[in-house]
């Protein structure tokens, strides 16, 4: 495949589920594409410089289509100036890629610290829900158990009163039969024997 920086530039990644950034697989073989394309344009490089470097010293012949246009080659320093923006061109595209890389980095590094501040905000959030939940809750459990002991003492109070009251009942009803008990027996001492029927 012909790389392009077009394609480095255009170059989609697909998100990976549970995990936050994008596969791995998939970014360390488009990575490895482009390390055999810049290779590719390095020994491209490197050979043109060569064959440069040959025609300029007149070390190798110069093929037939080549000789036309020679002489005019001689009269102005044009090939060479042409060739050399070749390097340089290497070295923009080189230095693309790495501006490229270095910018997917930031955008990565930006993205991430925005998921984690994001996260982090959600989860104060939470927090702060839960607090609220559990305070109101609190409150709430704390007004019933409050409504329960006011009922449960009025119950005490009540039964307290319902005993005090009963003991008095009981304690004159016995203080009145034993005085009653009292007057019989006293009548029954004064009655002579003839009148009781014995």
């Amino acid at each position: 495949m012909a790389l392009t920086p077009d394609d480095v530039v255009t170059k989609q990644f697909q998100h990976v589920r549970f995990k936050d950034g994008f596969d791995p697989d998939e970014v360390d073989d488009f990575l490895d594409e482009i390390v055999i394309e810049w290779r590719k344009a390095l020994e491209e490089n490197a050979e043109l410089k060569a064959k440069l470097a040959a025609f300029e010293s007149g070390a190798t012949p110069v093929p037939a289509a080549a000789e036309a246009p020679a002489p005019a080659a001689e009269a102005t320093p044009a090939p060479a100036a042409q060739a050399e923006p070749a390097p340089s061109g290497s070295a923009t595209a080189t230095a693309g890629i790495i501006e490229l890389a270095q910018r997917l980095h930031d955008e990565h590094v930006a993205e991430g610290e925005a998921k984690r501040a994001q996260l982090i905000a959600d989860a104060e959030g939470e927090v702060n829900r839960i607090r609220t939940e559990a305070e109101a809750k609190q409150r709430e459990e704390s007004a019933r158990l409050e409504r329960e002991r006011n009922t449960l003492e009025a119950r005490i109070t009540e039964l307290r009163n319902f005993e005090r009251d009963y003991r008095s009942q009981l304690r004159g009803y016995i203080e009145g039969q034993l005085r009653d008990l009292d007057e019989k027996s006293t009548s029954t001492d004064s009655t002579p024997v003839s009148a009781i029927g014995l």
